[in-house]
C-alpha cells in the first residue's frame, strides 16, 4: 500500500476532566518536516508527540494543532501577596502620620487591593495529561493515515494508467524504428542515381551512409532501458511502503531516455509518439512528487 503526502486527520477527546482537539494536515514536501501549534502548558510533552508521529509517516510538510481545555477547577488557587499588602499598609500608615488622620483600613478593605490576592493556575501535570492527549493524537494519525492511503490508492491507479500509456508509444516506436533505415537507403539511393543519372551506384558508400544514418536514429537501448523502468515502476507501485524517492529517480532516468529518443526522431509519426511518451513521462514525475 503506497501513501500520499497529502492528507487530513482530525480527533476530539472529552472526559470529565479535559478536551482536547488534534487536527493534522500535510502536503508535499521532500523531507519529513513536523509543526507543531499547541498551548504553552503542553511544550514538555512536544518531544514525545514528535516521537509518536514519526512512527507513522516519512515525509512531507505536516502541520499539528492541538488545543487543550482543563475542565476541572482544582487547578485554580488563590494566592496571598504578603509583601504586596506589606507596602500598601506601610504606606496607608504614613499616609496617617503625614496628615494626621486615623488609618481607618481593614484587612477586607486591604485584600480588595491589585495584587494583594491574585487567581492562579497551577501548572498541569504533564505526565497526567499525555494519556488522554496521546489516545487523541494516536485517532487524529488513523484519520489521517487513512486518508492517505486512499489517495495513494488513486495515486497508483492513474501511475499505472500512465505507465500504459507509455508502453504504448514504446512499442509503436519499436515496430516503426526498424523501417526507417530501409525507408532511408531506399530514398538515398534513389536521390544518388538521379543525381548522378547512372544505374552503377556505389553500393559500399550507400552502406556507409546507412549505418551512418542508423547509428544517428537508432534508440533500441533508449527503448530497452524504458521498458526496463516501466516493470520497475510497476513493482514498486505493487510493492507500497515509502517509496516517493526512488519513483523520483526513475521518472528522472525516463525523462532522459524520452528526450534522447525524441532528439533522435527523424519521422513524424515517430516524432509524435515520442512527443506523447514524453508528456506521459512528465505528468508521472508531477504524480511521483505526491507519494510519501
Amino acid at each position: 500500500m503506497i501513501r500520499s503526502m497529502t492528507g487530513y486527520g482530525r480527533s476530539e477527546l472529552l472526559s470529565d476532566s479535559c478536551r482536547i482537539l488534534v487536527e493534522i494536515k500535510s502536503v508535499n514536501n521532500r523531507y519529513l518536516d513536523i509543526g507543531i501549534k499547541m498551548p504553552r502548558q503542553l511544550n514538555q510533552l512536544e518531544a514525545q508527540i514528535r516521537k509518536e508521529l514519526k512512527k507513522h509517516m516519512q515525509r512531507g510538510k505536516v502541520d499539528v494543532f492541538i488545543s487543550y481545555e482543563d475542565l476541572t477547577e482544582a487547578n485554580m488557587s488563590v494566592k496571598y501577596n504578603a509583601r504586596i499588602a506589606q507596602e500598601y499598609w506601610k504606606h496607608f500608615q504614613e499616609m496617617a502620620e503625614e496628615f494626621g488622620i486615623e488609618n481607618d483600613i481593614r484587612v477586607s478593605s486591604l485584600a480588595r487591593f491589585p495584587d494583594v490576592l491574585t487567581m492562579e493556575e497551577e501548572p498541569a501535570d504533564p505526565e497526567g495529561i499525555w494519556d488522554n492527549l496521546q489516545k487523541a493524537l494516536l485517532e487524529a494519525v488513523d484519520m489521517f493515515d487513512q486518508a492517505r492511503r486512499r489517495e495513494g490508492e488513486f495515486l497508483r491507479e492513474d501511475l499505472n494508467g500512465k505507465l500504459d500509456e507509455m508502453l504504448g508509444h514504446v512499442e509503436f516506436i519499436s515496430e516503426r524504428a526498424p523501417g526507417l533505415i530501409e525507408t532511408y537507403r531506399t530514398s538515398l539511393q534513389d536521390k544518388v542515381a538521379e543525381l548522378l543519372e547512372a544505374s552503377n551506384i556505389d553500393d559500399s558508400r550507400i552502406a556507409q551512409e546507412v549505418t551512418i544514418y542508423a547509428d544517428k536514429v537508432c534508440v533500441d537501448e533508449e527503448l530497452v532501458r524504458l521498458r526496463s523502468h516501466i516493470e520497475a515502476t510497476r513493482e514498486e507501485l505493487s510493492r507500497g511502503g515509502s517509496i516517493g524517492r526512488k519513483l523520483d529517480f526513475i521518472a528522472q532516468e525516463m525523462n532522459r531516455e524520452s528526450n534522447t529518443i525524441l532528439s533522435k526522431s527523424d519521422d513524424r509519426e515517430v516524432s509524435d509518439h515520442a512527443i506523447e511518451l514524453k508528456t506521459s513521462v512528465e505528468k508521472i514525475r508531477e504524480q511521483v512528487q505526491n507519494i510519501e
